[in-house]
């Protein structure tokens, strides 16, 4: 075959070839996908052992007050800025201390958001995607203050 192939990845774990003829080549790597939020393959262990309760999440770029959030399940913090939608997810990376996570949002957009776990009450948060068609990127500090309603 002596056509032109283009190779497109998207976050190194799926890479499709695409050439002069209609055929496509699909190579999937170690990732593997989630489809809304149940693991499949992988645990994301990391966040379910993070403690539930209040949360603060401060930004490093931006001072002032922090967000508040009551925890209860720490796989909250994948989706920040898609909080509550049905998104389809990929684990990128997932070990003891640290997880990453690519999600689609269909018709909402998305984000990769890598999560650092420096103990189980605080963790460094870097995010970045796109929301009501806007990008956004930032890197936060996830901090347990508290009980919820405390």
């Amino acid at each position: 075959m002596n056509a032109k192939l283009a190779l497109t990845c998207t976050v190194a774990v799926l890479c499709v070839s695409v050439g002069a003829s209609s055929d496509a080549v699909v190579a999937q790597g170690p990732a593997q996908s989630q489809g809304q939020g149940q693991a499949q393959g992988r645990s994301l262990a990391m966040l379910d052992r993070l403690e539930s309760g209040r949360w603060e999440l401060r930004r490093h770029d931006e001072p002032g007050a922090p967000r508040r959030l009551c925890l209860g399940d720490g796989r909250r913090l994948i989706q920040l800025r898609h909080p509550g939608q049905n998104c389809s997810r990929i684990v990128v990376e997932d070990t003891d201390s640290e997880v990453t996570v690519q999600y689609t949002c269909p018709g909402q957009g998305y984000g990769r958001t890598q999560i650092r776990r420096e103990s189980d009450s605080l963790v460094q948060v870097d995010t970045q995607g796109i929301a009501q068609g806007l990008p956004f990127a930032y890197v936060a500090e996830a901090r347990r203050v508290g009980r919820c309603g405390a």
